[in-house]
């Protein structure tokens, strides 16, 4: 079930993103770290009804936000579309527990869905540049490459902007 997250589910959610983290730098990918993803983010998500969770028998296991709001880095981006009437999605996490389950698949359906029932003129997203699974994963949806942005308290490498025009 996929639902809006409440404050109820913070620590759960930073739980799910910590072990997403760790489970990163596992197998070499050095995308999330004690700055990012935070609660803060969660919280701010929460506050403007922008995070939604995907539970499964009433355990979160999933978390997406589906956001209006465009980040400053993304501003430089020659996108397909114009800055407005847009989506943005952050923060996708499943639990390694879960993952290869296509849990992802739907949460990233909703996200589509909701841009689609909302009229919203496309989708823009985001995703490390040493994260090849995902990469993988968007392009295969219709995600179309467009540039580079950084965030240097994430990173010195880059992360790959994306976007799918509905």
């Amino acid at each position: 079930m996929i639902c809006k997250a409440t404050l109820e589910d913070i620590d759960k959610i930073l739980q799910l993103t910590k072990a997403c983290a760790t489970h990163m730098v596992d197998i070499h990918i050095y995308q999330w770290n004690a700055f990012y993803p935070n609660k803060q983010a969660f919280l701010k998500d929460i506050e403007r009804y922008e995070l939604y969770v995907l539970k499964l028998e009433n355990k979160l296991i999933g978390c997406i936000t589906i956001s209006t709001f465009i980040d400053e880095e993304y501003i430089p981006i020659t996108w397909l579309t114009p800055n407005i009437n847009t989506i943005y999605i952050h923060r996708l996490a499943i639990h390694p527990n879960e993952q290869s389950k296509g849990y992802a698949q739907q949460l990233m359906q909703f996200a589509e869905d909701f841009a689609k029932k909302n009229e919203y003129t496309s989708i823009r997203l985001d995703t490390f540049y040493q994260n090849r699974k995902n990469q993988k994963f968007y392009e295969l949806r219709g995600y179309k490459r467009l540039g580079d942005i950084f965030f240097p308290k994430q990173s010195k490498h880059s992360f790959y902007c994306y976007e799918l025009v509905l």
